[in-house]
């Protein structure tokens, strides 16, 4: 598998610390590939930092985490519902379901997300510093109708759904989903990688 070390990171990198006390860290991406059929890079987490709740659409990620622990939680649209119901009844929200919301440490299996399935949207907090290499295919492109949405999440009890039918046992494992500006809060610093040399043949 790949190591930090394999890429010349270590976690007491300036990238890794919160320098400036900032109330929401910075967080670092470093730049190392993109072709029309995907990009690839690291992003560099100080403990706290949080890359807000967001889509990835027709793209399928593949995430690595290389240290450190990070919180995940990551949803995929209730398709197994009636999803025209789930609109009409709460205007500008939609119904997700839940895939994943817990805790990794590095060394763990990567994640792969699919345009459908494995968790499409998701959000990362770094519980502490951590590094992450992110493979998207394709990349994000406005033109080619691959916008980067970003959302805020409300609990199912929010809203009255009528129609949608749910075991109450299982309403805990769904949230609504309203779309939003991309969050202010959010400073990416982007660099480019130099640590090793990507060969293209």
């Amino acid at each position: 598998g790949i190591k930090p070390e394999d890429l010349g990171l270590k976690p007491d990198m300036p990238y890794f610390s919160n320098i400036s006390n900032d109330a929401t860290p910075k967080i670092t991406y470093l730049h190392i590939y993109e072709c029309e059929k995907f990009s690839m890079g690291i992003f560099c987490l100080p403990p706290s930092a949080e890359i807000p709740l967001h889509n990835h659409p027709g793209m399928t990620v593949f995430s690595k985490l290389l240290f450190g622990t990070m919180h995940i939680k990551s949803y995929d649209w209730a398709v197994d519902l009636p999803a025209d119901v789930s609109q009409t009844q709460i205007p500008e929200k939609r119904l997700a379901k839940i895939k994943v919301d817990a805790d990794f440490t590095a060394p763990c299996n990567p994640s792969i997300l699919y345009p459908n399935d494995g968790g499409n949207m998701h959000c990362f907090t770094a519980v502490t510093s951590c590094a992450v290499l992110d493979v998207l295919g394709p990349p994000y492109s406005d033109p080619d109708g691959r916008h980067c949405a970003y959302y805020r999440s409300f609990p199912f009890s929010n809203f009255p759904a009528e129609g949608i039918t749910i075991p109450e046992e299982e309403k805990k494992d769904y949230e609504w989903l309203e779309e939003r500006e991309k969050p202010e809060s959010l400073q990416v610093i982007v660099k480019m990688y130099s640590s090793s040399k990507i060969v293209e043949n």
